[in-house]
């Protein structure tokens, strides 16, 4: 077992989070994390996590020199060249590119999702923005729905960024937003994720409320 020699700055509920833990998970890389707790909102932030990372989110990662990278998209990239294994992420050609857009799709169903969980959670029902929750709701309908019928035979040809990315998006929605039945909706999609949430990789890093 080796020494962790980085910090990961962790919240298990945060899908950005999750998308770095089942990545580490993928490349026997977790050991060398430790991991630190950080529960904040947008307007109560860790005070530790503020000292280098000055906007405040998770995750960030402090690496064996004391410097701290942030956003888990370049935290990914940076851990998928500290393996010896294939490389998660494309390094080249339009592979790359294909993959990173899936997985940027991706982070837009959990960036509309955050942000439908923090108007509900945080506001008073009767300052509840109706049409702001509907564009965000219809935002995240768009994004599974040109998964379904576009991306079905990529996701399930590798569990790489863009599949870690989709998965990590599909168990946020379970965690928080269960009314929204996404599975009715894009059942290919429903059956894709059946499987791969049963990777060692995800259910190691199942959130649980």
């Amino acid at each position: 077992m080796s020494t962790a020699s980085m910090t990961l700055f962790h919240n298990p509920l945060s899908p950005y989070v999750r998308k770095v833990m089942v990545l580490l998970h993928e490349t026997g890389q977790q050991d060398r994390v430790a991991l630190q707790a950080s529960v904040l909102t947008p307007v109560s932030p860790d005070a530790a996590l503020i000292l280098d990372n000055p906007l405040g989110k998770i995750p960030a990662l402090r690496l064996a020199d004391g410097s701290v990278i942030h956003d888990s998209r370049v935290i990914l990239e940076y851990l998928d060249h500290q393996h010896v294994g294939n490389p998660l992420i494309p390094r080249e050609d339009s592979a790359r590119w294909r993959r990173l857009t899936l997985a940027s799709l991706a982070d837009g169903i959990m960036d509309a999702a955050v942000l439908i969980r923090y108007e509900v959670a945080l506001r008073a029902p009767e300052k509840h923005w109706d049409e702001w929750l509907d564009g965000q709701r219809d935002k995240i309908c768009r994004a599974l729905a040109l998964l379904e019928k576009d991306a079905i035979a990529e996701l399930t040809s590798h569990f790489d960024v863009a599949a870690i990315s989709v998965a990590c998006a599909l168990g946020y929605l379970d965690l928080r937003h269960t009314d929204l039945e996404w599975r009715k909706l894009t059942p290919q999609l429903a059956g894709w994720y059946f499987e791969v949430s049963q990777r060692p990789s995800m259910l190691a890093t199942m959130p649980k409320i």
